[in-house]
């Protein structure tokens, strides 16, 4: 849905073609979502069949241009108006993984961690350094400030969405060594089935996963 509506918000500003759109879009995400061209025109005559755009005619060098309509600007005001719904959250990858690498034979789920951990740090330092380039180009203004400026904003959401990814895995390892130190003091043995079963190989890094991490 946010690619329909990236295009409906694209073209608010005016008529444009698919390749116009798709260079628009990536520009304005910094091409953290990147688009191909078979997508965007795909979308535009879904939106077309929808009454929300219509074929405007041609540019000088024969694109079909696409304009807005009046119920596509309805539909755009609705999106920019109403909260981005949670009820039904998109899957996320990780989250899928550790559940499915809890009790997963042969699969240390200490190690899934410790590789995540790593990739997440490094990503949320590459995105911080974006952020100062992000940063300068806004303070130095220009033709492309408006672009610059949603750029640096996707880029924080970025940051923010990475810090928490790494909270949440300290989170996953402390909880997973609370549950190998309850299933030791109930005298229960390491590969029990169950969740303080498959806890007891992260006992293992209370000293050494913790020291990794500082």
């Amino acid at each position: 849905m946010s690619i329909r509506h990236g295009l409906l918000a694209l073209l608010e500003r005016g008529p444009r073609y698919g390749s116009q759109l798709r260079t628009e879009f990536e520009s304005r995400t910094g091409s953290t979502w990147p688009l191909n061209v078979g997508q965007v025109y795909t979308t535009l005559n879904r939106l077309e069949r929808d009454g929300m755009v219509v074929q405007d005619g041609e540019d000088e060098a024969g694109h079909a241009l696409y304009a807005i309509t009046d119920n596509g600007r309805t539909e755009l005001r609705s999106w920019f108006e109403n909260p981005v719904d949670r009820t039904s959250p998109a899957r996320d990858e990780l989250a899928i993984k550790l559940a499915m690498a809890v009790g997963a034979p042969g699969v240390d789920i200490r190690d899934v961690i410790q590789s995540q951990r790593r990739h997440t740090v490094k990503a949320m330092q590459d995105y911080t350094r974006l952020k100062a380039q992000a940063i300068t180009a806004v303070e130095r203004g220009g033709a492309q400030e408006r672009d610059d400026v949603a750029w640096l904003l996707v880029l924080e959401q970025l940051i923010f969405q990475t810090e928490a990814e790494a909270r949440w895995l300290d989170h996953c390892e402390a909880r997973l060594i609370r549950l190998s130190a309850a299933a030791a003091a109930k005298g229960e043995a390491a590969g029990n089935a169950g969740p303080a079963g498959v806890a007891t190989g992260a006992a293992s890094t209370q000293r050494t996963g913790t020291a990794r991490r500082r």
